[in-house]
This record gives structure tokens, sequence and C-alpha cells, in this order.
């Protein structure tokens, strides 16, 4: 049984009971959730120290990974400033459509109250900040304060700084400080690991006060939760082939008869590194791009670029406001996007429950937003993450038949002994 299966069935079991006990022993229900409430807060409390550590490292190492990878030729330079450009455009699609979209539902009253008296939210957000002071508060004087305070757009300026910086100095001593990152990085994840495992207890404990309390307004919720992330990754590959029928090398009805079988491939291992093999193929032989070019891009892509990423922290970012009734600002959403955008680069290598705590609640926090319910939204994250490897598959693919256009329909020996010899210059990370 799959750590995702597992932990899916501690939620549909901590629901059926808290249902049962909510409708039937409504005192008895108020005992349990009281013991169980604080099993569930520590949980989410283990989940929640490995964040800083995590964020900091990866982006360390993520920068610099990036730049290597721009700096090593053209093509990948062009496939970068490519991944860039739609990892920003999937963050200000999902701004502009997942508020709209959620204002069309109905927002149940009692269901807020209920959550708030469940999981212990705050009842209210936190005052807006003027523009000034917004952006007097951007650099923190103190970027060791700012990590304790859970400040995390401070603390993600003073990480790129000290990423770029690190990429600019000497690589004899560039190379231990990245080493002690990304074992940083490692060890984080090992942790966190070890906190999944007790994940089907923990997403028990949350679930069932809250169900008890909310009754089934919280499970119809989260049924609009996969709804709605689901319709965003669909729109997304839509999106992706307006983009190769615009941009790309390939005829649009070619390109998706070849993207067909890593399409296939990526829905039923949800996995972009299994579906690799099969990218190769397609962009090989069903579509004919140069192999320098599609195995140069495609594995970089695999390493760096999660369309889906960016959609996942606005789009859950957007529920979390929409359940509690909080007004998110354009400004706001755009920081959001800016950021959701530098964690997706720096994701790479976490397992996927790993990636949805640690790349989520760094995007929700910096909106103000009350970061309990994202283990519940982690316990039901399997049923979208089909339709979201999806999504990055078709968005590897695009980019493939974006850089192959910008590379020329044909490349000589020469051309191709020079990507291939500019593809080897790289070193693709683990994902």
């Amino acid at each position: 049984m799959t750590s995702a299966t597992r932990v899916l069935l501690g939620l549909i079991l901590g629901a059926v009971i808290g249902l049962l006990l909510g409708h039937y022993n409504a005192a008895t229900a108020t005992t349990v959730s009281a013991v169980l409430q604080p099993l569930g807060r520590l949980w989410l409390n283990a989940l929640q120290m490995t964040i800083v550590p995590l964020v900091v490292s990866l982006l360390i190492v993520s920068v610099n990974l990036t730049r290597d990878a721009a700096a090593s030729g053209r093509v990948a330079r062009r496939a970068v400033v490519w991944f860039l450009v739609l990892l920003l455009g999937g963050a200000v699609f999902t701004a502009l459509c997942a508020p709209a979209a959620l204002s069309l539902l109905p927002r149940d009253e009692a269901l807020i109250a209920s959550l708030r008296a469940a999981m212990g939210a705050p009842a209210a957000p936190a005052a807006p900040v003027g523009l000034a002071d917004w952006f007097a508060n951007l650099v923190p004087t103190n970027a060791i304060a700012a990590a304790a305070q859970g400040a995390i757009v401070p603390l993600v300026v003073f990480t790129l700084l000290f990423a770029f910086a690190l990429s600019r100095i000497d690589a004899a001593r560039r190379q231990p400080v990245l080493g002690f990152f990304q074992a940083i990085a490692d060890t984080m994840t090992v942790i966190v690991g070890w906190v999944l495992w007790a994940a089907p207890v923990g997403v028990f404990a949350l679930i069932l006060p809250v169900c008890a309390q909310a009754g089934g307004g919280m499970l119809q919720a989260l049924g609009w939760y996969i709804a709605l992330l689901c319709a965003l990754y669909c729109a997304a590959v839509l999106l992706l082939y307006g983009v190769v029928a615009v941009f790309g090398r390939d005829p649009l009805h070619r390109f998706i008869a070849a993207a067909a079988p890593a399409q296939a491939v990526a829905a039923s291992t949800q996995s972009s590194l299994a579906s690799l093999p099969a990218m190769l193929q397609s962009t090989q032989s069903r579509l004919g791009h140069p192999a320098a070019v599609s195995a140069l891009v495609l594995p970089l892509a695999v390493s760096l670029f999660r369309i889906t990423s960016p959609i996942q922290y606005i789009g859950v970012s957007a529920f979390v406001a929409w359940i509690y009734g909080i007004d998110i600002t354009a400004a706001q959403w755009a920081l959001a996007c800016a950021l959701a955008v530098i964690i997706s680069m720096g994701s790479a290598g976490l397992p996927g429950q790993a990636i949805f705590m640690g790349t989520n609640l760094p995007v929700v926090h910096s909106l103000g937003l009350p970061v309990e319910p994202l283990a519940l939204l982690l316990a039901v994250d399997m049923i979208p993450d089909v339709f979201a490897t999806v999504g990055n598959v078709t968005a590897d693919l695009a980019a493939a038949s974006v850089v192959a256009k910008g590379e020329g329909e044909g490349m000589d020996a020469g051309g191709a002994a020079a990507g291939e010899e500019e593809a080897g210059k790289l070193e693709f990370p683990e994902p």
C-alpha cells in the first residue's frame, strides 16, 4: 500500500467516525475532538518545523544548478527562459481564474465557523500592510530573525541574494557550501519522510474533529477543491497546446498524437522521471527533434520545470482564502505568483507529499492565510496529482518543441555535435 493511499484511508476513516459521532452523540464527539486536536496539531507542527531549512537549502542549490545550466550553452539558456515564462504564465492564469471560479460557489458561513473552531485557525487575517511598508519589509534587517518569525518573503529575498552571490565566487570555494546545503536539504527530506510515515494518524486526528463539528460540508468543500485543481491542470494542458501552435516547431495535431504515449505513462506512474524515456522517444522518433536538443532540454525540464507546481500553490491559496472568506489583493497575488515560481524551481528532488507541504506552506503563509487546512488537502492530493503529472509532462514536451524551433528546422552534423557536447556538461539531480 502506497503512502498516499494510507493517508487517504486515514482521511476517510476520520471523516466517517467524525460524522457518525457528530450526528449521534455530540457530547462524545466533543470529548474525542478535545483529545485528538492536540495530536493533529503536533503532527502539523512537525511538518512545519522543516519548512525554513528545507526551503532555504533547496533554493540555494536550485539557483546554482539553474545558473550552471544556463551558462552551459545557448540551448540551455533558452530552455531556462521558457521554463520561467511558462511557470509565471501558469501562476498568473491561476491567480486570475481560481478566485473567479470559487466566487461562483456558495460559501457556508456555518462551515467556516466550524472550521475555525475545530482547527484553531485565526478568525480574521492580519491587518493589510501599506505599499510603502511592504517594500520596506521586503529586505530583512536580520535574516535569522526573519527565519525565526516565519517571515517567508523576506527570508526568500535574502536566500536568493545569498544564492546568486554564491554563484559568483570561485568554484572551489562554492562547492563545499553547495554540498553543505544539499546535505541539509537531504536531511530535512529524511525528517519529512519520518513525519509523513505518521501522516495517516495525523490526518485522522485533524479530520475527525472537523467533520464532527462541520459535518458533511467539509467533505463537500474537499470535493470542490479536487474539482478546482483538476480543472486548472486540464486547462493548463489546453493552454500548452496553444503555446505549441503559436511558438512551437510542430504542427498541433502531430504534437498531440506524439505526446499521448508519454501522457499515458505519466498518468499511470504519476512520475515525470518515469515518463522521460517516453518523452525522448516522442520528440526524436515521432516529432523529429534534433537529438542534441531533446537530450538536453527534457532532462533539464524534469529536474527544474514543473508547470503545475505554481498552479497548485496559487490554487491552494485561493481555496484556503475562499474557505475562510479572506480577500486577497492584486498586489498580494502578484507577490504570491513570483514566490510560487521561485519555490517551484527549488522543489526538485522532493517526494510528492513532501512537496505539497514544503512548497505550498510558504506561499499560503506569505498571504497571511491559515495553514491548518493544508494537512487535509495533502490527504486528497493523490487524486489531482494524476492530472498534475500529465500537465508537467505536456509542459516538458511543449518546452522542447519551442526550443527546437528556435534552434532551426535542421541542424548539421557540426551543430548536433556541439549540442551533444553542451548536453554533456550538465549534471541533473534525481527528481
